[in-house]
Protein backbone atom coordinates (compact mmCIF):
# COMPACT_ATOMS: atom_id res chain seq x y z
CA UNK A 1 0.00 0.00 0.00
CA UNK A 2 1.32 3.47 0.79
CA UNK A 3 4.34 4.52 2.78
CA UNK A 4 4.29 7.60 5.00
CA UNK A 5 7.41 9.75 4.69
CA UNK A 6 7.99 13.24 5.97
CA UNK A 7 10.89 14.92 4.18
CA UNK A 8 9.75 18.48 4.75
CA UNK A 9 12.16 20.71 6.65
CA UNK A 10 12.37 24.45 7.13
CA UNK A 11 15.61 26.29 6.43
CA UNK A 12 15.63 30.08 6.99
CA UNK A 13 12.63 31.39 5.04
CA UNK A 14 12.41 28.43 2.65
CA UNK A 15 10.63 25.09 2.88
CA UNK A 16 12.79 22.37 1.37
CA UNK A 17 12.07 18.80 0.41
CA UNK A 18 15.12 16.75 1.31
CA UNK A 19 17.17 15.31 -1.53
CA UNK A 20 16.42 11.65 -0.73
CA UNK A 21 12.69 12.09 -1.44
CA UNK A 22 11.31 10.53 -4.59
CA UNK A 23 10.79 13.71 -6.58
CA UNK A 24 11.19 14.36 -10.28
CA UNK A 25 14.50 16.07 -10.95
CA UNK A 26 15.31 18.53 -13.65
CA UNK A 27 17.44 16.85 -16.31
CA UNK A 28 20.03 19.59 -16.35
CA UNK A 29 20.40 22.99 -14.78
CA UNK A 30 19.92 25.81 -17.26
CA UNK A 31 22.18 28.74 -16.58
CA UNK A 32 22.66 30.68 -19.83
CA UNK A 33 19.61 32.93 -20.23
CA UNK A 34 20.95 35.41 -22.77
CA UNK A 35 20.68 33.57 -26.09
CA UNK A 36 16.91 33.04 -26.05
CA UNK A 37 17.12 29.25 -26.59
CA UNK A 38 17.11 28.34 -22.89
CA UNK A 39 14.26 29.27 -20.58
CA UNK A 40 14.90 32.14 -18.19
CA UNK A 41 13.96 31.68 -14.51
CA UNK A 42 10.34 32.30 -13.57
CA UNK A 43 8.88 33.62 -10.32
CA UNK A 44 5.63 32.00 -9.13
CA UNK A 45 3.00 34.20 -7.47
CA UNK A 46 -0.36 33.72 -5.79
CA UNK A 47 -3.04 34.25 -8.43
CA UNK A 48 -5.18 36.33 -6.07
CA UNK A 49 -2.85 38.63 -4.08
CA UNK A 50 0.33 38.28 -6.24
CA UNK A 51 2.51 37.31 -3.25
CA UNK A 52 5.64 35.50 -4.56
CA UNK A 53 6.22 32.04 -3.11
CA UNK A 54 8.75 30.25 -5.30
CA UNK A 55 10.73 30.12 -8.52
CA UNK A 56 11.57 27.76 -11.34
CA UNK A 57 15.03 27.03 -9.92
CA UNK A 58 13.30 24.61 -7.55
CA UNK A 59 11.31 22.98 -10.38
CA UNK A 60 10.48 19.30 -9.83
CA UNK A 61 8.23 18.73 -12.83
CA UNK A 62 4.61 19.10 -13.87
CA UNK A 63 1.46 17.00 -14.09
CA UNK A 64 -0.60 17.92 -17.16
CA UNK A 65 -3.46 15.57 -16.19
CA UNK A 66 -3.91 17.28 -12.82
CA UNK A 67 -2.93 20.72 -14.22
CA UNK A 68 -0.20 21.10 -11.58
CA UNK A 69 3.36 22.27 -11.34
CA UNK A 70 5.67 20.59 -8.84
CA UNK A 71 8.27 22.47 -6.80
CA UNK A 72 10.88 21.08 -4.40
CA UNK A 73 11.19 24.36 -2.50
CA UNK A 74 8.99 27.35 -1.61
CA UNK A 75 9.35 30.31 0.75
CA UNK A 76 7.40 31.20 3.91
CA UNK A 77 4.52 32.68 1.87
CA UNK A 78 3.14 29.13 1.47
CA UNK A 79 1.41 27.79 4.58
CA UNK A 80 1.59 24.01 4.87
CA UNK A 81 -1.62 22.66 6.44
CA UNK A 82 -1.47 20.59 9.61
CA UNK A 83 -4.64 18.48 9.05
CA UNK A 84 -4.09 15.59 6.57
CA UNK A 85 -7.04 14.47 4.44
CA UNK A 86 -7.69 11.66 1.97
CA UNK A 87 -7.19 12.87 -1.61
CA UNK A 88 -8.29 11.05 -4.76
CA UNK A 89 -11.43 9.33 -6.02
CA UNK A 90 -9.97 6.12 -7.38
CA UNK A 91 -9.25 3.68 -4.55
CA UNK A 92 -5.85 2.71 -6.04
CA UNK A 93 -4.85 6.37 -6.31
CA UNK A 94 -5.94 7.58 -2.85
CA UNK A 95 -3.34 9.55 -0.93
CA UNK A 96 -2.94 11.38 2.33
CA UNK A 97 -2.38 15.09 1.65
CA UNK A 98 -2.28 18.51 3.33
CA UNK A 99 -3.42 21.82 1.84
CA UNK A 100 -1.01 24.52 0.72
CA UNK A 101 -2.41 28.03 1.18
CA UNK A 102 -1.18 31.56 0.56
CA UNK A 103 -0.02 33.39 3.67
CA UNK A 104 -1.27 36.70 2.27
CA UNK A 105 -4.87 35.90 1.28
CA UNK A 106 -5.43 32.29 2.50
CA UNK A 107 -6.45 31.05 -0.96
CA UNK A 108 -5.74 27.36 -1.59
CA UNK A 109 -2.78 27.06 -3.97
CA UNK A 110 -2.42 23.29 -4.01
CA UNK A 111 -1.50 20.40 -1.76
CA UNK A 112 1.34 18.17 -0.66
CA UNK A 113 1.08 14.39 -0.66
CA UNK A 114 2.27 12.93 2.65
CA UNK A 115 1.51 9.29 1.80
CA UNK A 116 1.13 7.90 -1.70
CA UNK A 117 0.69 4.64 -3.61
CA UNK A 118 3.74 3.50 -5.54
CA UNK A 119 2.51 5.06 -8.80
CA UNK A 120 2.53 8.54 -7.20
CA UNK A 121 5.74 8.23 -5.17
CA UNK A 122 7.36 10.91 -7.34
CA UNK A 123 4.85 13.46 -5.94
CA UNK A 124 5.34 12.63 -2.27
CA UNK A 125 6.60 15.55 -0.15
CA UNK A 126 6.62 17.85 -3.20
CA UNK A 127 4.71 21.14 -3.41
CA UNK A 128 1.94 20.38 -5.95
CA UNK A 129 0.50 23.72 -7.05
CA UNK A 130 -2.69 24.15 -9.09
CA UNK A 131 -1.91 26.13 -12.25
CA UNK A 132 -5.31 27.89 -12.22
CA UNK A 133 -4.53 29.43 -8.79
CA UNK A 134 -1.05 30.76 -9.50
CA UNK A 135 0.65 33.21 -11.83
CA UNK A 136 4.21 33.36 -13.08
CA UNK A 137 6.59 36.03 -14.25
CA UNK A 138 9.56 35.15 -16.46
CA UNK A 139 12.64 37.24 -15.74
CA UNK A 140 13.76 39.20 -18.78
CA UNK A 141 10.56 38.40 -20.67
CA UNK A 142 9.88 40.20 -23.91
CA UNK A 143 6.91 42.11 -22.49
CA UNK A 144 9.27 44.21 -20.39
CA UNK A 145 9.90 47.69 -21.75
CA UNK A 146 13.09 49.68 -21.85
CA UNK A 147 12.68 53.12 -20.33
CA UNK A 148 12.23 55.51 -23.25
CA UNK A 149 14.20 58.75 -23.00
CA UNK A 150 12.87 61.12 -25.61
CA UNK A 151 14.47 64.43 -26.47
CA UNK A 152 12.37 66.34 -23.94
CA UNK A 153 13.17 63.94 -21.08
CA UNK A 154 16.92 63.67 -21.51
CA UNK A 155 19.09 63.21 -18.42
CA UNK A 156 20.34 66.30 -16.59
CA UNK A 157 24.02 66.97 -17.27
CA UNK A 158 26.38 69.73 -16.09
CA UNK A 159 26.26 71.31 -19.53
CA UNK A 160 22.45 71.29 -19.43
CA UNK A 161 22.49 72.84 -15.91
CA UNK A 162 24.88 75.62 -17.07
CA UNK A 163 22.56 76.39 -19.98
CA UNK A 164 19.51 76.55 -17.67
CA UNK A 165 21.37 78.83 -15.22
CA UNK A 166 22.38 81.23 -18.06
CA UNK A 167 18.78 81.38 -19.27
CA UNK A 168 17.50 81.98 -15.71
CA UNK A 169 20.02 84.83 -15.26
CA UNK A 170 18.79 86.44 -18.50
CA UNK A 171 15.16 86.07 -17.40
CA UNK A 172 15.93 87.61 -13.96
CA UNK A 173 17.77 90.51 -15.62
CA UNK A 174 14.87 91.09 -18.00
CA UNK A 175 12.35 90.95 -15.12
CA UNK A 176 14.36 93.53 -13.14
CA UNK A 177 14.60 95.83 -16.19
CA UNK A 178 10.84 95.54 -16.84
CA UNK A 179 10.13 96.18 -13.16
CA UNK A 180 12.32 99.32 -13.15
CA UNK A 181 10.71 100.58 -16.37
CA UNK A 182 7.18 100.04 -14.93
CA UNK A 183 8.20 101.91 -11.75
CA UNK A 184 9.48 104.86 -13.86
CA UNK A 185 6.22 104.92 -15.86
CA UNK A 186 4.17 104.80 -12.65
CA UNK A 187 6.14 107.69 -11.09
CA UNK A 188 5.79 109.67 -14.32
CA UNK A 189 2.00 109.07 -14.44
CA UNK A 190 1.57 110.06 -10.76
CA UNK A 191 3.48 113.29 -11.45
CA UNK A 192 1.25 114.11 -14.41
CA UNK A 193 -1.92 113.42 -12.41
CA UNK A 194 -0.84 115.81 -9.63
CA UNK A 195 -0.26 118.65 -12.03
CA UNK A 196 -3.67 118.37 -13.60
Amino acid sequence: MARQIDHLSRSDDTYLVSEDSSALDIDSKKEDYGDGEIDAPAIFLCGKCRLPFGDSLSWAGSDDEQNQILLKRVNENIVVGKEPFVYGTNEEQRCLAVNLTCRGCSVKLGHMYMSTPKSLDYKRSIFCLMVENIESYVLGSSDQQVAAVDSEERPVTLEYMDNVERQMTKIKSLAVTIGQRLLEIEVDLQGKLRTT
